[in-house]
């Protein structure tokens, strides 16, 4: 599916666990999640919340599958707003280039690529995903607008992204989101190298984006805080 401009776009919220230091994961990119049992569960429930979980390519080679929705409770209130047991898993890449034997294509899941047009070319003819979105911009790099706009108009209201830091850094840029939970862990990891929940290019100090502090919650050693997206109008 070739994705076209649409003024609608899902309500997005990125959903991130992060050490004191502000990293995402340490400077091997390792598969080990710094969060608790209980931001696990919290995890969960935004998952559960969403009609769409959006991951960067990375993040997927790094831990192999999705965050699927495994509470009953959670399973039982997404019953009971008509919604299916499981939100799509969209991976976003622009060079299409995904183990196809990871385990994520083995998971009971529905799984969507949003890619370029190259990207996508690599899937059409093999299986793996249900839907390939295609939106590039000019720069033939994925153009979010475009592709926000697709997930729309394909049903997505709510999604929620779990990193990495390429990606919500691009998605940034593109201001396409509308809020963030941060949980803070308690502990330091260091490294020049070690990813954070915004990468990239990063933006200049008089274009930093500015943040409503909504909620803090603390459990047992960890911080949750949860932020809206102040729109430059505001």
């Amino acid at each position: 599916m070739t994705c076209q401009p649409h003024p609608k776009r899902p309500h997005t919220t990125v959903v991130l666990a992060m050490s004191a230091d502000g990293k995402i994961a340490d400077a091997r990119r390792s598969p080990v999640l710094f969060g608790s049992p209980h931001d696990k569960a919290h995890l969960e429930r935004q998952v559960a919340l969403a009609d769409a979980v959006l991951g960067g390519a990375g993040t997927l080679r790094t831990g192999g599958t999705a965050m699927r929705v495994l509470d009953p409770d959670l399973l039982d209130e997404r019953q009971s707003r008509g919604k299916p047991p499981q939100p799509v898993q969209i991976v976003a890449s622009g060079s299409g280039k995904i183990d196809p034997d990871l385990p994520f294509f083995q998971q009971p899941i529905p799984r969507w690529l949003v890619s370029t047009q190259a990207g996508a070319t690599l899937w059409r003819d093999r299986p793996g995903f249900d839907r390939l979105l295609v939106a590039e911009g000019s720069d033939r790099e994925i153009d979010w607008a475009i592709a926000l706009a697709a997930m729309a108009e394909l049903g997505i209201e709510r999604l929620a992204v779990l990193g990495g830091g390429q990606l919500v850094g691009s998605l940034l840029s593109a201001d396409v989101l509308d809020e963030l939970w941060l949980t803070v862990c308690p502990l330091l990891v260091g490294g020049m190298a070690a990813p954070t929940p915004v990468d990239g290019e990063g933006l200049l100090a008089t274009e930093a984006k500015r943040l409503e502090l909504l909620d803090v919650r603390q459990v047992e050693g960890e911080l949750f805080l949860h932020y809206r997206l102040k729109r430059k109008t505001e």
